[in-house]
């Protein structure tokens, strides 16, 4: 009789005795079982959420956000959250004024535009004749046109990102009532993030450009979350002036108290500080800011990237001690959290799989899912209540949705998760037999596997069934049999691979063998399952990102909501 351990996702190193067999010989053989008693960790409905960069304004996206294909592709990910921030948060400034181009006095509907700026106004004109939802079919000529401007607008984001210099930019009323049709649309609740950098002379927070946002959007009755600023320690190098974290708590009791006073946001969800990465200085800040507004705010805020997107390759993503990286930050936000609020709900925001936008053919390629899933898997199983992917659409190459409004394959990756994973957290227990083991050589390194309740919105599955998905980043095979509770069950088996030539570059994946792709417009495609006979080992082949549904395990954790 010998074991084989692997600490599950929440810690658990208990091992299941594993007997040896001439079918496991000169191989490893992997047994799997699941804790179906109770949840490790329960998370958000909208545990993957979404974010949307200011610079949408500034390039020109946010005038499409009514398209019929990016509100399809959205309400895929829905429910969750859209947060509305960036770099460019703190230097927004709201005026509520009509758009200037049909306040000159726009053309009839049934007068041919040339100018692309009349194009914009045109279409306003169509989507405030709708009812309800406003969705727009946008030609295929205006679309090109937004795709040139965009194009020569990227240098220009470029280079402000670059030398840290950022220009300000201009909300009008008409730009917020699209984001909000967009997000709401969608089924997706808005998290607007205010500018924190208009300052008064003693250092406080100038609230009034604030209040008319807040006054107009509480007029049109829109249903909106909160926040301020956006990694209030990187003040200093943006404005030469920076804001502690005492300060910054006292900004947030202000915000509170104006929220209070405006029926409609009175009991307004408030979400803060989104700092960096939690080096020394970060550390303190948040101590600083706990201190003071800890119990002012509902969830604390931070965000991270993995990697310098100008220098990353493809081999980066395959790396187990960059996927690592987040657990150390976990820990240390935790710790601040929990001296002074414990129990406070954690979210980590702005997640992105590269900094400085990302880099074209790696962070938007299938490559990059491995990072992603991981880190799903990572944050739920620490209990971090929501993540929110930067960004939806049109943030260099970190974007789930390119500027043809082509999926990406870890819009696919999430679209798979969202319709299978339910809030509930599993415990695993792993363990394996290698014939001939290799000192430092460890399973869990490259085989990563998490667990949860299937999701009680898929109504493929009778409640009680459990969801597996498993990162395989070696360059062979591996084999799992499922043990325990999960012995001779029927699986569905949803394995998520790169598409075409390119292999891990692509941008296209491939579920089961078949390639995903938009049906139309308004059409998602079905994500049909592989089933499995019931006892199957599941091979899971290298490089490669897959789902498992255990089907019929009736759980007792995964029975009720």
């Amino acid at each position: 009789m010998a074991t084989f351990s692997l600490p599950s996702q929440a810690g658990d190193r208990r091992a299941l005795p594993v007997e040896k067999s001439p079918g496991v010989k000169g191989r490893t053989l992997i047994l799997l079982d699941v804790n179906t008693k109770s949840p490790v960790r329960i998370i958000s409905e909208n545990f993957l959420s979404l974010q949307l960069d200011p610079s949408i304004i500034h390039d020109g996206w946010l005038d499409f956000l009514s398209s019929r294909r990016l509100v399809t592709l959205a309400r895929g990910l829905a429910p969750a959250f859209l947060r509305f921030a960036g770099k460019r948060t703190d230097f927004l400034q709201f005026h509520n004024v009509k758009n200037p181009a049909k306040s000159r006095g726009g053309p009839g509907p049934d007068y041919y535009l040339k100018n692309y700026e009349d194009d914009i106004v045109r279409s306003d004109i169509a989507l405030d004749k709708q009812k309800g939802c406003k969705i727009a079919q946008h030609p295929d000529i205006m679309l090109e046109l937004q795709r040139e401007k965009a194009a020569q607008m990227h240098l220009v984001l470029l280079k402000e990102q670059f030398s840290n210099t950022y220009s300000n930019l201009t909300l009008t009323a008409r730009s917020l009532d699209k984001l909000y049709n967009f997000a709401d649309c969608s089924g997706l609740h808005l998290i607007f993030a205010l500018n924190a950098l208009r300052r008064n002379p003693n250092n406080s927070w100038n609230s009034s450009n604030a209040l008319s946002l807040l006054k107009y959007s509480a007029s049109k009755k829109y249903n909106i979350s909160w926040e301020l600023g956006n990694e209030p320690n990187n003040y200093r190098t943006l404005i030469g002036r920076s804001v502690n974290g005492s300060q910054l708590g006292k900004d947030y009791i202000q915000l509170r108290s104006l929220l209070q006073l405006i029926r409609t946001y009175s009991r307004a969800n408030l979400y803060g500080p989104n700092i960096g990465r939690p080096r020394k200085n970060v550390i303190a800040l948040l101590e600083g800011f706990m201190k003071v507004a800890g119990s002012t705010v509902d969830a604390v805020t931070w965000q991270h990237y993995y990697i310098d997107g100008r220098v990353a390759k493809v081999t980066d993503f395959l790396k187990t001690r960059l996927l690592d990286t987040l657990s150390d930050q976990i820990r240390k936000i935790q710790k601040v959290v929990n001296t002074y609020t414990p129990g406070k709900k954690i979210w980590l925001e702005g997640i992105g799989a590269t900094s400085a936008g990302g880099m074209n053919n790696l962070s938007d390629s299938y490559a990059a899912g491995f990072l992603w899933l991981n880190t799903l898997g990572l944050l739920a199983s620490q209990g971090i209540d929501v993540v929110v992917r930067h960004s939806f659409l049109d943030h260099g190459h970190n974007h789930l949705v390119d500027q043809n409004f082509n999926p990406l394959p870890d819009y696919w990756l999430s679209l798979l998760y969202k319709r299978l994973i339910g809030p509930k957290v599993l415990a695993i227990h792993v363990a394996g037999l290698q014939r001939k083991p290799r000192p430092g050589r460890v399973i869990r390194d490259k085989l990563r596997i998490y667990a949860h309740c299937t999701s009680y919105h898929n109504h493929n599955y009778v409640r009680g069934s459990i969801t597996l998905y498993i990162i395989n980043l070696h360059r062979s095979r591996k084999k799992i049999k499922l043990a325990g509770t999960l012995r001779d069950k029927i699986v569905h088996q949803y394995l998520l691979q790169p598409y075409g030539k390119d292999g891990l570059h692509s941008k296209s994946v491939q579920l089961n063998g078949q390639p995903l792709a938009m049906v139309d417009d308004g059409t998602l495609p079905e994500l049909k399952p592989r089933p499995l006979r019931a006892g199957r080992t599941l091979v899971i082949p290298p490089l490669t990102m897959s789902f498992y549904v255990v089907k019929n395990v009736n759980a007792l954790a995964c029975r009720y909501r």
